[in-house]
């Protein structure tokens, strides 16, 4: 029988009911042809074991030809690959087999089994769920499925051998089995009304938590980013408002002049000056305000006011004394009044000395201090200060440390202006006032007059029923001094004077100068405490250790009490008048605090400095011959520098500007004409001297260097250079006038005037007008004058001429011929 070969499993079935098997074709297996399909381009060759005998595999043949799934059929063996046998040595060829047959058990398939039916048409449609929409991609309707509960219905058990392992075959893979009857329906939720609301409310929720969701290190960043924001913010808000405040926030020196004040506040001066006015302030603009005017007059402009000491800038503030450790201390007298009105007079005659002799010009020009002891024993401190109207700074320093203050007032005179001056600055400072009516030795002496110009001014004396005290005075002739000093006593004694001289000193400057061969010397006045020698110690930007100490006297001090006036030697530098000396700890505390009080010095000078600008160039531009005159200014002490740079100062114009590059105390140096030749200015020396090789240069370099002893004489003259420098003023003389009667015309020569002198003269070297109806038609001079055919210089009154104008012929017959000349006036300041 053919052996016959079965291809698939489908014909296996399909023939399953043959009774044989069917010859479809024969196989060489000796010979086969290759596979269509080659594996990496080579043959594929069955590997044969060789020390495999033959008969072993035909067994494993057989055995692979059985189904492992269906034990007891047999699979058809594949076919061997190779074109050729493996030659093997000592075998005998291998003669081909008979085809063997397999045959394949098929097991007849009767269909699927039914387990029930299900009636699709008795289902309730209210109880089939709705499709609803869904968001996946592909727009595919999702069914939600609800899982069961712990204690519902027990699942319906099915049968075994079942699709899914006892589930029913439902015709789709997996799935859960749907509700027939008998299940409980479920109720479908009613939905409200879809809003425009409800949507924009949900879309809110739905942004809010996509924001929410978003990557944590971008919403970490944002959040840094607008914290970082919001921190600069506050952090710039803050400095603009730091700055805003510091620019309100003035930090000066007491005693700063109207125009520096104005400067620093940005404000023109003569609004600086008219809000003193409405105070009751009569001022000038280089004259110097007290703390209490200035703080005031700032307050007007929106500025606050941090005067500059020790304590402003970290240093020790005052210490509260206690009662049991004060004790009485001397007072302190400070004589006030107008110059010339006898003051340093009635300081002699209580001192017993002669100072006005050795005054320059007899007028005092320094703060003098004295210690005394009356003839009853008690001490007392005496200031006298000058009256001249450039010392008002010296007058208010001294006002503002005294405890009772004299006025002099001169019985003959009256109250003048720098009496008016020192009473306010009296009163400024809460002083006791003492008016001493002087010159009563003089036959024309009015002291009625002078008390009645008090009460106008609303200072009672105790005569006329008010609450101050005056005393009729002769300084010349020591009448009646006694009974000025027991007032003056009496009202120390009602003020209970009292220090503590254990603690700390604080110190006033009153002067300060340069002592050859000692250096420089500042004039103090002990306030509280007791200033001794070696005491490191710090006056305004200098600083240094006491080595000497000298009382008005001259004679050498160990220790400086409350109330005493003392000359102290030690310090770098000149400190400025009116600075408070402090003692410090160390030598390193002193010059740190000086340098600090320098700096804040040197930044209010910066402020004060006016630059020029464009309005100012066009000012002086349209004054045409504006000039400037620079000044460096040396004096003994630094009181006087001051009182003479402001009067300076005070003298410029519109046309003149007087500028002070640079003042000092002590000798006219080198440096000091390098300066002047450098800027093109005058030295002024006030009881100084240049020294030897300043002269020298001062001549090779033509530096002009003015020596005054007298402070007005240096202000006079300094005027009159101003004086100098003006552009003089011209003014015009009409000398004559004469009509024209007749008008010739001459060729070569041009129009003659034949005119009749009406007034006057009319002189051939003038300017002359033609007056026409009028009005003025021309202005030159006379080419030529004639009287008859003579050249004259000159026609009188009455006399008739001819004149010819230069360059002019257009004369016509009753016109006015006006002969002026003009006059360069000098001009004053």
């Amino acid at each position: 029988e053919a052996p016959e070969i079965v291809k698939t499993a489908g014909e296996a079935a399909r023939q399953a009911e043959m009774t044989g098997p069917k010859v479809l074709g024969h196989m060489e297996l000796t010979e086969q042809p290759r596979r269509s399909g080659k594996r990496r381009g080579k043959e594929i060759v069955p590997k044969v074991a060789p020390s495999q005998p033959l008969e072993s595999r035909g067994k494993e043949a057989q055995h692979a030809g059985k189904d492992d799934a269906h034990p007891g059929k047999v699979r058809a063996p594949e076919p061997h690959l190779s074109a050729q046998p493996a030659p093997q040595e000592h075998r005998e060829p291998v003669q081909p087999k008979e085809p063997e047959i397999f045959r394949q058990d098929v097991e007849k398939l009767s269909g699927p089994t039914v387990l029930g039916k299900i009636d699709l048409e008795a289902l309730n449609d209210h109880s089939r769920r709705k499709p609803e929409a869904s968001a996946t991609p592909g727009g595919a309707l999702q069914k939600r499925r609800r899982r069961g509960k712990a204690g519902n219905a027990p699942a319906p058990h099915y049968p075994a051998g079942t699709q899914g392992g006892g589930r029913p075959f439902t015709g789709g893979g997996g799935g859960k089995p749907k509700k027939g009857k008998g299940q409980p329906r479920r109720e479908v939720p009613q939905h409200a009304e879809i809003t425009k609301a409800a949507v924009d409310e949900a879309l809110k929720e739905t942004q809010a938590r996509m924001v929410s969701r978003r990557g944590g290190a971008l919403a970490k960043g944002a959040k840094y980013r607008h914290e970082k924001r919001s921190l600069m913010e506050a952090r710039r808000t803050e400095e603009m408002e730091r700055s805003e405040q510091e620019r309100k926030t003035l930090r000066i020196s007491e005693f700063v002049s109207v125009n520096e004040l104005a400067g620093l506040m940005e404000v023109p001066a003569t609004d600086v000056i008219e809000t003193c006015m409405n105070m009751g302030l009569m001022v000038s603009i280089n004259m110097r305000l007290d703390a209490e005017s200035i703080a005031l007059v700032a307050d007007e402009f929106g500025f606050k006011v941090e005067f500059l000491s020790l304590d402003t800038i970290g240093h020790e503030e005052a210490v509260e004394d206690r009662p049991e450790d004060l004790v009485s201390r001397p007072p302190v007298f400070t004589v006030l009044g107008h110059v010339d009105h006898g003051k340093t007079k009635l300081c002699d005659a209580i001192r017993k000395a002669n100072v006005v002799a050795g005054e320059a010009g007899g007028i005092t020009q320094h703060l003098s201090a004295y210690s005394l002891t009356l003839p009853n024993g008690r001490k007392m401190t005496l200031i006298d200060t000058p009256g001249h109207k450039a010392f008002t700074a010296m007058r208010a320093r001294g006002a503002k440390m005294t405890d009772v203050a004299i006025i002099v007032i001169s019985a003959v005179e009256g109250v003048m202006p720098q009496t008016v001056e020192a009473i306010n600055h009296a009163s400024v400072a809460g002083s006791r006032i003492v008016f001493a009516l002087n010159f009563m030795d003089m036959p024309n002496a009015n002291p009625e007059r002078v008390k009645e110009q008090l009460a106008n001014m609303n200072y009672m004396v105790e005569d006329w029923g008010g609450k101050y005290q005056s005393q009729e005075i002769s300084a010349k002739t020591n009448l009646n001094i006694d009974k000025l000093l027991e007032k003056v006593l009496l009202e120390a004694d009602l003020l209970e004077l009292k220090a503590n001289p254990n603690r700390k000193p604080e110190v006033t400057v009153l002067e300060s100068t340069i002592d050859k061969g000692r250096g420089h010397c500042a004039n103090v006045l002990v306030h509280t405490g007791t200033l001794r020698k070696g005491d490191s110690i710090v006056a305004g930007a200098c600083y240094g250790r006491v080595k000497m100490m000298l009382n008005d006297r001259g004679k050498e001090v160990k220790e400086a009490g409350p109330s005493m006036p003392v000359n102290v030697y030690g310090l770098n530098g000149s400190p400025q008048a009116g600075d408070t000396l402090l003692v410090m700890d160390s030598d390193r505390e002193a010059r740190a605090a000086a340098n600090e009080i320098g700096k804040v010095r040197r930044m209010q000078e910066l402020h004060t400095r006016k630059h020029i600008t464009l309005d100012e160039i066009g000012r002086r531009l349209a004054i045409g011959n504006f000039q400037e005159l620079n000044l460096v200014v040396k004096a003994d002490v630094d009181g006087t520098v001051e009182a003479l740079s402001d009067s300076l100062i005070g003298l410029s114009t519109e046309e003149i500007k007087v500028n002070v590059i640079h003042r000092g105390v002590g000798q006219i140096t080198e440096t000091d004409v390098n300066m002047a030749s450098t800027s093109n200015a005058i030295i002024i020396g006030f009881q100084v001297r240049p020294s030897q090789a300043a002269k020298r240069l001062a001549e090779n370099e033509q530096i002009d260097i003015r020596l005054y002893s007298i402070i007005y004489d240096a202000i006079n003259e300094v005027k009159s250079a101003m004086e100098g420098m003006l552009s003089p003023e011209v003014k015009e003389t009409i000398r004559g006038s004469a009509e024209v009667m007749e008008v010739f015309k001459i060729s070569k020569v041009g129009t003659v005037a034949g005119c009749i002198v009406r007034e006057g003269k009319i002189l051939k070297g003038n300017k002359i007008r033609l007056i026409r109806d009028g009005i003025v038609v021309y202005t030159s001079e006379l080419a030529s004058l004639k009287r008859f055919k003579d050249e004259v210089k000159e026609v009188a009154t009455g006399q008739d001429c001819g004149l010819n104008i230069k360059d002019y012929n257009d004369v016509k017959v009753g016109d006015f011929i006006e002969s002026f000349e003009e006059v360069e006036v000098k001009r004053t300041l």
